[in-house]
């Protein structure tokens, strides 16, 4: 009688050690029978370029008139540019320059921002696409209707329809209106159209340039993944006229924004519309070329 409690201890750590490889066995054969989830590709970048240093001097020399001119000192620190305040330059990164000459203001910025999918069922380019489409959403324009060869004819942009719906909304989504408000702070919100043909854009008096001259926003091709250009006019105050041309686009991971604007002098001059959308996309052309390298 004294081994029957050993006898009766040893049975239960038996049937106690079956119970548990049933039941590991159990689940093994329930996970195996679980899908799996093949974790979506990463993007094509990993890091970002030095935005300062992303525009060639001699770019810069023809994107901001008058630079060249200054004096040593002056010409270093208008081409040398002014970083974007960011707290992780791995993920975003931005730089602006300004330049001003007798007969007009000119400045450009650039930005950076490399999109990271925490969602292994979501790639980093799907990701970025999002960010993109909901710029390019903003901006009035949609892919879906990329305009064809006939598109500079047109004196509508794709979306307008649209834009008569809240000013106020697409004010404070438009991809340009931050470089607007970085060139002349006190300058308010335009209430024209973001077209290059907006309505009431060539005043009275106005013999340098009309809206007939304007190219319209619009979708780009061959430019990254997906890309367009965003042109909107202001009136800065009771002085003249500013016009800032926004070119964005996306290749793979990263989204790209390039800004450029002028502001003439003189309340009777008018941005010259086409050399400002031909110039930002050069320069967004450029860029897309370096990231590719």
């Amino acid at each position: 009688m004294a081994y029957v409690p050993g006898v009766a201890l040893l049975a239960a750590l038996v049937v106690g050690c079956s119970a548990g490889s049933d039941s590991n066995a159990n689940g093994a054969d329930s996970k195996a029978g679980s899908p799996t989830v093949t974790p979506a590709p990463p993007g094509k970048y990993l890091t970002l370029p030095a935005p300062c240093r992303a525009v060639p001097r001699g770019t810069l020399k023809d994107l901001l008139p008058g630079a060249a001119e200054l004096p040593g000192a002056q010409q270093e620190k208008v081409f040398r540019g002014s970083a974007s305040v960011t707290y992780d330059t791995d993920r975003k990164v931005g730089c602006s320059w300004k330049s001003d000459a007798p007969n007009a203001t000119r400045s450009l910025s650039i930005d950076f921002e490399r999109v990271v999918s925490y969602d292994p069922a979501v790639s980093d380019d799907d990701r970025a696409d999002t960010v993109y489409a909901k710029k390019e959403k903003a901006a009035g324009l949609s892919s879906s209707a990329t305009p064809g060869p006939d598109a500079e004819k047109n004196t509508g942009t794709p979306g307008e329809k649209d834009k008569g719906k809240g000013a106020d909304a697409e004010k404070s989504e438009d991809p340009a209106g931050d470089a607007a408000a970085s060139a002349d702070p006190s300058s308010p919100s335009s209430s024209s159209s973001p077209s290059g043909g907006a309505a009431g854009e060539g005043g009275a008096g106005d013999s340098t340039s009309g809206p007939e001259d304007a190219l319209p926003s619009r979708v780009l091709d061959n430019l990254g993944d997906a890309a367009f250009l965003h042109d909107l006019p202001t009136r800065a105050g009771s002085t003249s006229q500013q016009r800032t041309v926004s070119v964005v686009f996306r290749t793979s991971n990263v989204v790209v924004t390039v800004r450029y604007a002028e502001q003439p002098a003189l309340v009777t001059q008018v941005p010259d519309s086409k050399e400002l959308q031909e110039k930002a996309q050069a320069l967004a052309r450029k860029l897309a070329e370096t990231l590719s390298e």
